[in-house]
């Protein structure tokens, strides 16, 4: 007898089930929440300017049960983005989320005019996209609306 396997995204029966010969998806993951970010304390105002003055993102009440730790909430178009106290506070300089914006040019214009460094892609891969470091130096990536999705794309290797 054959055994089926689950497609892409369907459930399978446990791992290590008898009579299977790959491991089974114990569950399936949808999607993305929120991403967090690390800031300094006492920071809260300098995050807003940033995240709220340029980026656009709104901020919203954190619920009372994560206020007591510091930070600020922030969301968007399909984004949500937290950012929790750090100490000690060390920013993410590789480790990035990567944000997709309408209009590359204009938002890397926006940057600009708001004094935030706009670096340019160099990894020779076919898509719009630039980094940008938030006000405690955590990398942002920003890549253009067409080529949102690249990783998908991407035909898979042998």
């Amino acid at each position: 007898m054959t055994r089926r396997h689950p497609a892409p995204g369907e459930d399978g029966p446990a791992h290590g089930a008898p009579g299977t010969d790959r491991p089974r998806k114990p569950f399936t993951v949808l999607g993305i929440d929120h991403i967090q970010l690390a800031m300094p304390a006492g920071e809260a105002a300098l995050a807003r300017l940033f995240y709220t003055g340029v980026l656009g993102l709104t901020e919203v009440r954190r619920p009372r049960a994560a206020v007591r730790g510091g930070g600020v909430w922030f969301i968007g178009a399909g984004t949500t983005v937290h950012l929790g106290v750090e100490e000690p506070f060390e920013p993410a300089e590789r480790a990035h989320p990567a944000f997709v914006v309408r209009h590359l040019d204009r938002a890397r214009r926006r940057l600009e005019a708001a004094g935030v460094a706009v670096e340019d892609d160099r990894s020779g891969l076919a898509l719009r996209r630039c980094y940008v470091h938030d006000p405690f130096g955590n990398r942002i990536e920003l890549i253009d609306e067409r080529d949102a999705g690249f990783t998908a794309k991407r035909p898979r290797r042998p």
